[in-house]
């Protein structure tokens, strides 16, 4: 069974702006799917569908077969958390414990557990430590990680995470991916990550999705989906630079076949290093 699924969603803003035109999105227990776009896509309008944020105009949201309503919106909650580009918008308690216990609190459970599940959401993003700290002193790093960990604490099957690494600097960045992609291969959650950044989409997702003026035009792997020129330029994006570099190289006659992270590019170079050790030995 699809964990998520919408079925000819369209949602239209004051009765006139389409910001989504018949999205046939659906994802699968354990997936990492990247959604990509440019600014305005619709990305952020279907995240705010998967947990009924938002409500279709027409077309409908189902989570794990059933389409999302009023009488459910609590286990839709609870089964898809979703983190906000900008960690301040859901970052609000004075404390990072205070924070991170609102949602369980809200589900009602008892106080043990509560506490159980800071200390295992404040652990999942190494945060121990940090629980009387005040979320809005902290970096935007550590903003990112507390917005995550409360949503942890419900302890979802689906994370949905948009723009996750905008305003992070490279180290931060890295780390973060590390964390998301930790939590997916532990933890079993499903990872779908809604970013413009295309250097990092081979490092979070199998799966990549392209938007482009409110419906989904192509979905694919990786190296699929970077493989088709005519989507790249439609959506105004490009190559990751590691591809942008193999391509170089063939152009110059190196006979390198394009990759699209760091360790496949390495991989690669060193086989045509090795080969052509092979050749002149």
């Amino acid at each position: 069974m699809n964990i998520i699924e919408t079925r000819d969603l369209t949602h239209v803003y004051r009765g006139k702006i389409k910001a989504l035109n018949n999205v046939n999105f659906a994802a699968k227990p354990g997936e990492r799917i990247a959604i990509i776009g440019a600014n305005g896509a619709g990305k952020s309008t279907l995240f705010k569908h998967f947990n009924g944020i938002l409500r279709p105009t027409t077309g409908e949201v189902l989570i794990k077969g059933e389409p999302v309503t009023d009488r459910n919106i609590l286990k839709v909650r609870k089964t898809v958390g979703v983190v906000f580009q900008d960690p301040d918008d859901q970052i609000f308690a004075p404390t990072v414990k205070q924070d991170v216990a609102f949602g369980p609190v809200n589900l009602g459970l008892p106080q043990e557990v509560v506490e159980k599940r800071v200390i295992e959401a404040l652990e999942t993003v190494r945060l121990t430590g940090f629980e009387e700290r005040a979320p809005h002193h902290l970096s935007a790093g550590e903003k990112k990680k507390v917005a995550i960990a409360g949503i942890l604490a419900m302890q979802p099957e689906v994370l949905v995470l948009d723009e996750p690494t905008a305003g992070l600097d490279p180290g931060g960045a890295m780390r973060l991916i590390w964390l998301i992609n930790e939590m997916n291969r532990y933890l079993g959650i499903t990872i779908i990550t809604a970013t413009h950044e295309v250097d990092i989409v081979p490092l979070l997702a199998d799966r990549v999705c392209i938007m482009s003026s409110g419906r989904i035009i192509g979905d694919g792997s990786p190296q699929k989906i970077f493989a088709t020129d005519e989507l790249i330029r439609k959506t105004h994006l490009r190559l990751p630079l590691v591809a942008q570099l193999l391509e170089m190289l063939q152009d110059e006659g190196v006979p390198v076949d394009v990759k699209f992270t760091l360790e496949e590019a390495r991989d690669e170079l060193l086989r045509v290093v090795k080969q052509n050790a092979s050749d002149t030995g």
